[in-house]
């Protein structure tokens, strides 16, 4: 007798945008705790968080009307309700903005209408950065711009499936990926909350369904950080880089979205001391010297 073929795997369908925000509330719901909104703990709790009966009173919805919610039922909240839960839950704007997103509440038609190349005069800042990384992103962490001191720091950013070039693909199909340090592992994590928060404001958006499903199909490591519906806007801080060639380099870094075209993010990297200033020198001056011409 022959041997039987391999089941074959199905994919599980996609989400629905309600089971989503179901999700994302009870996340948020397990991970509030009673004495922070308030609440005196009496006898053994076996619910995480706050319970929902403590939510609905909190935010003075029916209890009813809020477990259909986290159940994933078609209703759509008021933006009352909506701010109400935002503040018993302890939303950061960010998060609140996301809470909306996926309630369908003054969400911006998600019609795919934004910017798939650079700017002329954003190019040019990128570029004009120099001798400091930057690098300008589309609302699907798609490259747009990527100045030389950015390859030079951080490698060269790779095409995903479609052919675009894409910051998440890159990071997390890269060889070792999965493998890499707490930097690594920090940055990933901040750029995958960045991305969801896009996507709930295109949630229909095919390109934006179609990156997520390689990654999902082809990364542990986004398949790990996707379920935790962590999301983020800009952001700002430190980071440090340990690289076997050049050392530790301390950086600040920015993300910032410019007025003119408010869909895009404009990443900037400087150094945070003086040896990391040092260091950025001198792989300026090596890179021009390595392009100018040979002597006669």
């Amino acid at each position: 007798m022959g041997v039987p073929p391999p089941p074959t795997e199905t994919r599980a369908e996609a989400p629905s945008r309600h089971a989503e925000l179901g999700e994302f509330l009870r996340l948020h719901r397990e991970a509030t705790t009673p004495a922070s909104v308030g609440l005196e703990v009496v006898g053994r709790r076996r619910t995480p968080g706050l319970r929902r009966e403590e939510v609905s009173q909190l935010a003075g919805v029916g209890l009813s009307w809020y477990t259909w919610l986290e159940q994933g039922r078609d209703v759509t909240p008021s933006a009352g309700v909506l701010d109400a839960l935002a503040r018993v839950l302890d939303l950061r704007v960010a998060e609140r903005a996301h809470l909306f997103h996926l309630s369908g509440v003054a969400v911006p038609t998600a019609d795919g209408a934004y910017p798939t190349e650079a700017p002329v005069h954003l190019a040019a800042i990128v570029e004009g950065l120099e001798p400091y990384p930057a690098y300008l992103l589309g609302p699907r962490m798609d490259v747009l711009a990527w100045n030389a001191a950015a390859t030079r720091l951080l490698g060269t950013p790779t095409a995903a499936p479609d052919g675009t070039t894409n910051l998440l693909w890159w990071m997390f199909t890269a060889d070792g990926a999965d493998d890499r340090g707490p930097q690594w592992h920090a940055t990933a994590r901040s750029n995958v909350a960045r991305f969801r928060a896009q996507h709930a404001r295109r949630y229909d958006d095919p390109r934006f369904r179609e990156l997520l499903d390689a990654l999902l199909d082809v990364s542990p490591a986004f398949r790990e950080l996707w379920p935790r519906h962590e999301v983020l806007a800009d952001q700002v801080g430190t980071k440090v880089i340990e690289r076997d060639d050049l050392g530790r380099l301390e950086i600040y870094h920015l993300q910032s979205v410019p007025t003119s075209d408010p869909d895009l993010r404009l990443t900037q990297f400087v150094p945070a001391d003086d040896a990391t200033r040092a260091t950025f020198a001198r792989l300026s001056a090596e890179a021009a010297s390595a392009q100018a011409p040979a002597g006669r």
